[in-house]
């Protein structure tokens, strides 16, 4: 059972997801990965097989340091693909601006995967999480929001899915979606937590929503709302 962590906000990402996986561990994986939108306006990835200690020992190996305040991280438990960094989370698009952690199967991704070929989208893993991100990617070409896109690929998607997904053009957003599988946003002070349970969170924060089938978060460090895949808002209580 995989396990996914995000943070937008003010604080530094990465010891807050790393915190988050090691709270998740519990869960069961083989492999572990974050992706961090650095201050310098780049995307910081690294993936490891085995432990949150291994992918932690590689981060602080980095001459780059993973400095920013917006972030994904996962620990996978192999279904599509063996175990391998290619096939560990975070994915992304072609271009590696879009980049998602997923929980769940897509069901039809053989024929999603074959479709995005043909329009000329490179794979680079044997998931069948990787073809979400360029679903995303294709949806991006018709305009409008980065959230619009995520809606509109979503809606072609059959199976489970709980997803954290950020895009480096929009780098003032973190997004999370939920189909059958478990996901919640934390709620704090100018900062906004995924995490698949609460334990990945709760030494940030006791304020928690748990996303509905069909619900799509969209956060940012000034506030959050939520719709549903009709493009309906929808009101919770934490």
């Amino acid at each position: 059972m995989c396990g996914i962590v995000g943070y937008i906000g003010k604080q530094e990402a990465a010891p807050i997801l790393l915190e988050g996986l090691k709270a998740l561990e519990y869960r069961g994986y083989d492999s572990a990965g974050i992706a961090v939108f650095s201050k310098k306006r780049e995307i910081l990835a690294l993936k490891a097989v085995g432990k949150v200690a291994s992918l932690e020992e590689k981060i602080l190996s980095q001459k780059k340091p993973l400095s920013g305040g917006l972030g994904i991280a996962h620990t996978r438990w192999a279904t599509h693909g063996g175990v391998c960094e290619k096939n560990a989370h975070p994915h992304s698009d072609c271009e590696k601006e879009i980049w998602l952690a997923h929980n769940g199967i897509v069901e039809n991704y053989a024929e999603l995967r074959k479709a995005l070929i043909k329009k000329g989208h490179v794979f680079k893993s044997e998931t069948d999480t990787e073809v979400i991100g360029h679903l995303i990617e294709e949806e991006q070409k018709r305009g409008g929001a980065f959230e619009e896109a995520v809606r509109r690929a979503l809606k072609k998607i059959r199976g489970t899915y709980g997803l954290a997904i950020f895009n480096a053009k929009e780098p003032e957003k973190l997004i999370a979606a939920r189909n059958f599988s478990p996901l919640l946003v934390g709620l704090g002070k100018d900062e906004y937590f995924i995490a698949s349970d609460p334990s990945a969170v709760i030494r940030h924060t006791r304020d928690v929503i748990y996303l509905r089938d069909g619900e799509i978060a969209i956060l940012s460090r000034g506030g959050f709302r939520i719709i549903n895949l009709d493009k309906e808002l929808v009101h919770h209580a934490p």
